[in-house]
């Protein structure tokens, strides 16, 4: 399989969600407010009915992503690729208030430093270690670390289509 074309066309603040229905997978977009609304977003993801739970993308801007998978109504992980981003966006802020994570502190705002739970994806074939490479990739942006994430878990076509939707 090649990488999926991320055309440089994708605006830089969207959501997705992934889920598996019949052994396949599919991706729908989410509302863009909800790059903005953690409570709204994990009530989205709950929505979805899937086997192995829904797996929440969000890209924000060119500086931090956000995974989440929800499990039914009860349980949720999340995992923030940087905290230093909780500076500038509310997002971030949430997923570390979540998280029950303190704000990064001035020894901490020169480094990339993710948070919340590496085996997120673990079970579907991205470990912690490969999860943690990608977050840490500064040559890559939020968008192109997702669709990275999309190929490796076996939907990039999809993944792709809900973005070519977007404009």
């Amino acid at each position: 399989m090649t990488e999926p074309d991320m055309s440089e066309d994708v605006p830089t603040d969207f959501a997705a969600v992934a889920y598996r229905e019949e052994n396949q997978w599919d991706v729908d977009l989410l509302p863009v407010a909800l790059t903005h609304d953690l409570r709204g977003l994990l009530h989205a993801l709950r929505q979805q009915p899937s086997i192995s739970g829904a797996i929440g993308m969000v890209a924000i801007g060119d500086d931090f992503f956000v995974l989440i998978r929800s499990y039914g109504h009860d349980s949720v992980a999340l995992f923030l690729s940087d905290v230093t981003a909780s500076l500038d966006w509310q997002m971030a802020r949430d997923v570390l208030d979540h998280l029950d994570i303190d704000l990064p502190d001035d020894e901490e705002l020169d480094q990339v430093l993710p948070a919340g739970d590496l085996s997120i994806l673990a079970d579907l074939g991205v470990d912690e270690m490969e999860l943690g490479a990608l977050a840490g990739d500064l040559d890559l942006y939020p968008d192109e670390v997702l669709a990275s994430i999309s190929e490796r878990l076996g939907f990039p076509q999809a993944f792709q289509r809900a973005l070519d939707s977007l404009g």
